[in-house]
Parts: C-alpha cells; structure tokens; sequence
C-alpha cells in the first residue's frame, strides 16, 4: 500500500444546501483534470494541524475539472468541520488526497438505498450514474425536514421517481418495514450514522438479506462504552515475527513501533485507509469501514483487535 497523493486544490465555489452543510467545489490551480474517481469514492481532507477528515465525493465522475465535497458542522464535533466552514471559501486552498473507495456500486439486478442526513454524499453519485444507465434503483432519503436535507435538489434531479423522501417534521419517520424482502441478485445500500445503520441491518437479516448483498458506509465512530480490550499477540506473517499489543495500545500504534509504515487517516475505524489482510486467529472487528463478507479476512489495526493471537498478511 502506499501513501495517497496529496494536492493543492482551490475553492471555486462554496453554498449552503442547508444551513449547516456547505458544498465546495475545487479545481486544481493548474491543471486542467483531476484523478478519476468512481461513485462512492472518497477523499481526505488535510487540516493545518496535520489532522485528516474524510469526505465523500458528490459531484459528478464524470467531469473531471473538479471535486466536490459536503461538509456538515458539527459543533459538538472534533474542529474540522468548523475549520472548513470558517476557512473554505472561494478562493482559498484546500489540501485533498485522491480519490478511493470503500462503498462501490456492486453488479446487482436491483439496488435499494437507505441514506440519512449527510450519508446523502456518496450516495448522490452513485444513484445518478444507476439511474442514467437506466438500472433498477430506488432510494430512500431520510432527514429531519426538507429544508435540513443535503443535497435534496440534485438527488431529486438525479433520481426522479426513484427517490422516496422520509422527513420527521412532516411526519413521515422513516422505518425499516419500508425495506423489501431480498430478491435474488438485488444489492442494499445504507449509508448515515450507527443508529440507522444498525436499524437497516438488523431488519434486513429479518428479511433474508444476505450478508454479501449488504453495503453499509458509516459517517460517525462506532461508539461502545463497555468494550474492554484485552491484550493479544499479533504474527507478521512476511517474517514470523511476533508483537505484544498491550490493552491500553492499538495494534497500528504497535506496528509503528516496530518500523512498520501503515497508511491511515481517521484513526477511528471509519475511512478504510489502514485495512490490511489477515490469515489466522479470531478478530474482534470494531471498525465501520470493511463490508461483512470480507472481515474473514481483513482488519482495520487502529479500532479492531484479536483474541489471543492474529496472523497478519504484511
């Protein structure tokens, strides 16, 4: 794996579509495309105290002369998005990586998604090149009113008949009986915050959904209060040699340590960039970033860790 581009781009143009969401657009200074990038990508977003926030690309892949982002304040949050809001304005510089993804649009016969508040950003691109190519989507947009909906005008715009809006103000809450029973070959997409992640989930399981036809992309940390960890032994499967991840240390930190470099950025389990494989022991998955049909095989090292032992494919 290795270390993602990084560039200086500026900010072209910058409106609220809501109050407390801003929509960037950034362009290179001086050339005329950037990166390709595929619906569902994201990028990183670097601050000016080294720290790193993932943003899902809502724009168009198609046209590649910008990128756009969504960015939600968040006052209670860790900063970056207050950053943004105060600093990102036309004609400022903005440090962006390129593009990657952890939430592609999958072969399916039909796709279903589910997306909340600002869990609208990746999923934009994704139900607008569907519904050009004319496939089987329908997408189900929840938000606490019309006018606190990211994105709400271009989703419409994109989707058309395919688009269910969900908004608790009008009262029309969103709920999982809303969700169909699995057909052969169709594709679920969820994408917001853990509460409605967990909700589609667990009542999608209820309705025969397989695991393998489940993709889920979360906007927050999974938070888990009574999680206790415990030390385990980590094996690097290249060289046989053997680390000690002590319980109060994650298992990234100690492969620094040791001269290990890992690409990372959110620390938190949410943005994928530290995945790395896995061939033998019981991990404890505590990440939002591997879809379930891969965890037999991949861990995130900055949240997930093992019980007793992991093989690590470095």
């Amino acid at each position: 794996m290795t270390a993602r581009v990084v560039m200086k781009l500026k900010v072209v143009a910058a409106r609220f579509s809501t109050p407390n969401v801003l929509h960037l657009r950034l362009v290179h200074p001086l050339r005329p495309e950037l990166p390709p990038w595929e619906p569902g990508a994201h990028v990183d977003l670097r601050l000016p105290d080294g720290k790193i926030r993932q943003y899902s690309l809502c724009g168009d892949p198609d046209d590649l002369s910008a990128y756009e982002i969504a960015v939600k304040r968040e006052d209670a949050g860790r900063g970056a998005s207050i950053w943004a809001h105060q600093t990102l304005k036309p004609g400022a510089i903005a440090h962006v990586s390129a593009p990657r993804s952890n939430f592609a649009i999958q072969k399916a016969s039909r796709h279903i998604f589910v997306v909340g508040g600002i869990g609208v950003t990746p999923a934009l691109p994704m139900a607008r090149r569907l519904a050009a190519e004319g496939a089987d989507v329908l997408v189900h947009f929840c938000a606490r009113s019309k006018a606190e909906a990211p994105l709400l005008a271009d989703l419409r715009e994109a989707c058309g008949p395919r688009l269910r809006t969900w908004f608790t103000a009008d009262g029309r809450r969103f709920s999982v009986s809303e969700l169909e029973d699995y057909v052969e070959g169709a594709c679920l997409y969820v994408c917001g915050p853990p509460r409605l992640l967990k909700a589609v989930q667990d009542a999608a399981t209820a309705r025969g959904w397989p695991e393998a036809r489940l993709r889920s992309e979360a906007f927050q940390a999974t938070l888990d209060e009574n999680f206790k960890p415990e030390p385990f032994d980590a094996t690097l499967a290249s060289t046989g040699k053997t680390l000690h991840v002590p319980a109060d240390r994650s298992l990234l930190e100690v492969l620094r340590d040791h001269g290990i470099v890992m690409p990372s950025s959110c620390e938190l389990g949410v943005c994928g960039s530290c995945v790395c494989g896995y061939t033998e022991g019981v991990v404890i998955h505590r990440d939002a970033a591997i879809p379930v049909a891969e965890r037999q095989h991949r861990i995130a090292p900055c949240v997930s860790r093992a019980r007793v032992s992991v093989t690590l494919d470095l």
